[in-house]
């Protein structure tokens, strides 16, 4: 934390994220002039302005007096805002409005209207007064910066979209539709052109803000504000915008236009949003198949987009496997006020995606079709809702055992009424195969007692055993056991990136002999399901003890898919 020199108030480190310092020097330049202004225009006093730079009140009157730039762009806001107010009470007066006339007179002949108003006086008509002065001052506070950022921007340039979505830009130009739906495969870039026309919107309405929504509000940081951040970057804007993580915002520095980040999680932060002016028109939900069916998706459009015509709902997802999926249903049907853009990798210049990316496609192709229809063409070709439709049973015999050379293994911790759960698996890379050859699963078994069943089961002092790390303290005992033991490293989205990792893979070989409850929960494991029965692209915790225990032994495998980016 900083001090104020003047006041020795404690300042947040963020502010000089946006202002770098105090000086008076840094207010001089056209851009901070601009903002001097617009607070003047939008009615904010002499204390409110040095409040918002971080000075006290009695050094901005210093610097106005000292510096006639800053002292200009100060009175001209502020008589605007005066002019505003005294033509609209004019206009009332005029129009017979007894606050109003009162109110003018009061000012205009104090020694003969100045007596003190009765709380009776405060009418409708001087609360709508009040409401519509506020109008006037915004939109001539909107028109000043709309002029004063056209002059330098210059939109969304054709190198920065990819050609499946030239369409959907001119489309959100003429603003054809009031929903914009992007259902694609891995790498169309769908997240980044939403990115893109969100910024663009931003920047040709001056009385717009912006709320992003993802199911799990952790989840935002690292996928949609940083994807926010990297179009504003793409579009020149940097030094336009400030972005903040607490709370989690992106805000224009000129106009005080905010963009939102909010998850499904607390519908309360939803439900509580107040602009400072104008309304929100544009409303972005990422990784739409995440959220709990239509029913949740419509209160938050209810909650969140009111008030004005003028507005953008944008969806983007990547289409579940299970056509069951209530997203997958929802485009099926057509409606006149939605536009649906299905794109993929293909569509995308492939410098945009590099050699990686696209070797990676092409040998999933390969060795899993099914998989890669999905996850890179954005096809739902599952039958149901069972999230693992690549399951196959056969027999394991000790013999084939006897060959395995990338054994891995997996524990979830547990007493009673969860399990303890331990499996073993072989995972043969190039067939794209994993096999699941031995497991246990217990309850009520100290962690001693456990650690002496793997090592019957086999585990030696080469083997390591990768746990879940929610509990540090089993972990210790089974190194004190002699087991090489670690615990998983977990983050937002692992248990969704580790799921999608096993579906992907071209086959889960099970005995069901040999391990009887891994058999069970694989083969019985759905996505969840609404309250009305609709399938949802959740997990659910329930169920999945050897699910889990495979996930952990496979960290090291499935990890590259965490690490794809957007943008």
């Amino acid at each position: 934390m900083a001090k104020d020199k003047n006041t020795s108030k404690k300042i947040p480190e963020s502010f000089y994220d946006e202002i770098k310092s105090t000086r008076k020097e840094n207010w001089t330049t056209k851009e901070r002039l601009i903002t001097l202004r617009t607070w003047a225009m939008s009615g904010c006093g002499i204390k409110e302005i040095a409040k918002r730079i971080g000075i006290t009140e009695r050094t901005f009157e210093r610097w106005m007096a000292s510096t006639p730039k800053i002292r200009d762009a100060v009175n001209m806001g502020a008589e605007v805002a005066d002019a505003l107010v005294e033509n609209a009470l004019f206009d009332k007066a005029v129009d017979g409005h007894p606050a109003s006339m009162q109110y003018w007179l009061k000012n205009r002949e104090p020694e003969k209207w100045g007596g003190k108003t009765r709380a009776d006086d405060v009418t409708v008509e001087s609360m709508e007064l009040d409401n519509q002065i506020k109008r006037l001052k915004i939109e001539e506070m909107q028109r000043q910066s709309y002029a004063n950022e056209m002059e330098t921007y210059h939109g969304i340039s054709a190198d920065n979209i990819a050609p499946a979505f030239i369409g959907l830009h001119h489309d959100i130009r003429e603003h054809n539709h009031l929903e914009y739906v992007l259902p694609g495969g891995r790498g169309s870039t769908k997240s980044s052109v939403i990115s893109l026309e969100i910024i663009n919107l931003i920047e040709r309405n001056p009385n717009f803000h912006a709320v992003i929504c993802r199911k799990v509000g952790d989840t935002m940081r690292n996928s949609v504000y940083n994807q926010m951040k990297w179009a504003i970057d793409k579009l020149g804007l940097t030094a336009e915008y400030k972005c903040t993580t607490t709370p989690l915002e992106i805000i224009k520095k000129s106009t005080e236009q905010h963009i939102y980040f909010r998850g499904a999680d607390d519908p309360m932060k939803i439900k509580s949003i107040a602009v400072p002016f104008g309304h929100i028109g544009i409303l972005w939900f990422e990784e739409l198949d995440q959220f709990e069916g239509q029913e949740s998706i419509r209160k938050i459009e209810q909650s969140v987009i009111r008030g004005d015509d003028n507005k953008y709902i944008f969806k983007s997802f990547n289409p579940p496997r299970s056509k069951l999926n209530w997203a997958n249903k929802e485009i099926m049907y057509e409606k006149p006020n939605r536009l649906v853009v299905n794109s993929t990798y293909l569509d995308v210049p492939k410098d945009w995606l590099g050699k990686p990316f696209i070797d990676e496609a092409e040998f999933l192709r390969d060795v899993n079709p099914d998989a890669y229809a999905n996850e890179y063409m954005g096809e739902a070709n599952g039958h149901g809702g069972n999230v693992f439709e690549n399951v196959v049973l056969r027999d394991i015999s000790d013999e084939e055992i006897q060959t395995y050379d990338n054994v891995v293994n997996g524990v979830d911790w547990g007493w009673y009424p969860d399990p303890f759960a331990f499996v073993r698996c072989q995972f043969n890379k190039a067939q794209q195969e994993l096999i699941i050859f031995d497991e246990i699963v217990n309850n009520k078994v100290k962690n001693e007692e456990n650690a002496e069943k793997l090592k019957q089961h086999g585990i030696t002092d080469n083997d390591f055993v990768i746990c879940d790390s929610a509990e540090p303290k089993s972990v210790a005992d089974f190194i004190n056991c002699g087991i090489k033991a670690r615990g998983a490293i977990k983050g937002n989205g692992s248990i969704e990136y580790g799921v999608k990792w096993l579906a992907s893979l071209k086959r889960i070989v099970i005995d069901k002999d040999r391990t009887p409850i891994a058999f069970q929960e694989f083969t019985n494991y759905e996505y969840e399901r609404d309250d009305e029965g609709e399938v949802i692209s959740g997990y659910p915790d329930e169920n999945n003890h050897t699910i889990d225990a495979t996930r952990y032994a496979c960290e090291q495998l499935s990890r590259r898919m965490n690490k794809i980016t957007v943008g």
